[in-house]
């Protein structure tokens, strides 16, 4: 193998696929990246065996062949390299990486070793997106999940689609967040309904590594998700399980319903964590004059504070006691000015989503106070 490259291209390589580098002490290769040169384009490619991530760069190939290299020793090379035009060749397992007057070899593994990247075997169905829209997507839904060892079905994000719409929701046990995409925002190449339990750490990597401008391919199978642009593939395999159905719990009355400048509410929250860090606890209380809302929190040890916001109130409620991490998550997902909050009775789940956009909605459970 040898080519020459850019370095800006090489980085960018680099940054795209490492975090599907693996850790795996009884398999040092998965500690390597990747690099084939073949049919005049250059790919870098990383797996942990979970996810798999390639991307293509341009350059003068001047032999085709491949190299396995160590990817933390690669990267930084590169990223102390001052020439903007790099020389790469393969000598038997290791890399020689030259410039006009700087001369490095790199020793590898052997290429062969490599884990062969597992494909889609039915790409004849699939749904093209912009990248923008299932960036945002993604990263509205995300807010409301984290990583949990009992229940392997809640570190995922839930793909439910059908001819009219693309949903994603994703879980914790204490709090939702739905984002549905109508179909007027994605083409498909599918006409059957699908779920499928994607990762949260794919769902992650997938937002992290496409362009917003770039078109997004999403292909599937019974066991794995692809998601390719023009020069990024990635594959990773599935959850398996049943999201929770959570149709029942979405609140449809209120006892009250508030809203309040998303902005302004978001820095109360925040304000109130300073003094809610041990129990994670903030107070929502709407105002005796039913035009502003407090929002509170104390510690025996450290204090209290207390902010009071203008809103727009119907209805009326006791004092309702939030997990203030959370309640902030919230905050994230919607995009527009103001946020409205649909609070029950006998502390049911309250629904927060944008006053202009119903598309996204996130549920949360208060804290239930003796």
């Amino acid at each position: 193998m040898k080519f020459i490259a850019l370095r800006s291209n090489i980085k960018e390589a680099i940054s795209v696929i490492e975090k599907a580098v693996g850790e795996n002490t009884n398999l040092p290769i998965l500690k390597n990246i990747l690099i084939e040169a073949k049919e005049g384009v250059i790919v870098f490619s990383a797996t942990n065996l979970e996810i798999a991530i390639s991307h293509k760069v341009t350059g003068k190939i001047i032999e085709d062949g491949k190299v396995s290299s160590p990817l933390a020793l690669l990267s930084n090379l590169i990223g102390n390299i001052q020439s903007d035009r790099l020389n790469f060749e393969e000598k038997g397992n290791n890399l020689e990486v030259t410039t006009d007057n700087y001369n490095a070899t790199i020793n590898g593994l052997p290429p062969d070793d490599f884990p062969i990247t597992p494909t889609i075997k039915n790409k004849e169905r699939f749904i093209t997106i912009k990248g923008a829209i299932i960036k945002e997507a993604i990263q509205q839904v995300v807010v409301a999940s984290q990583y949990s060892d009992l229940r392997p079905e809640l570190n995922s994000i839930l793909f439910n689609f059908s001819i009219e719409n693309l949903i994603l929701a994703a879980t914790d046990g204490f709090r939702l967040a739905e984002k549905s995409l109508p179909s007027n925002l994605f083409s498909s190449k599918n006409k059957e309904p699908f779920k499928i339990l994607v990762p949260l750490r794919t769902a992650l990597e997938m937002a992290r590594i496409v362009h917003e401008e770039e078109e997004v391919r999403l292909f599937w199978d019974e066991n794995q998700i692809l998601a390719a642009t023009e020069n990024t593939e990635l594959i990773s395999r599935l959850i398996e399980g049943n999201f929770p159905d959570y149709s029942g719990i979405i609140p449809l009355e209120f006892g009250a319903e508030v809203v309040v400048n998303r902005e302004e509410f978001a820095a109360a929250v925040r304000l109130a964590g300073v003094f809610g860090q041990k129990n994670s606890e903030v107070k929502m209380r709407i105002h005796e004059n039913k035009k502003a809302v407090e929002v509170a929190s104390a510690d025996q040890a450290l204090g209290e504070n207390k902010q009071t916001l203008p809103a727009k109130i119907k209805g009326d409620m006791g004092e309702t006691f939030f997990n203030w991490r959370f309640l902030a998550d919230a905050m994230k997902g919607i995009k527009t000015e103001d946020a409205f909050f649909g609070l029950q009775e006998d502390a049911g789940p309250s629904l927060i989503r944008s006053t202009s956009d119903n598309s996204y909605f996130y549920i949360l459970k208060p804290i239930l106070k003796a």
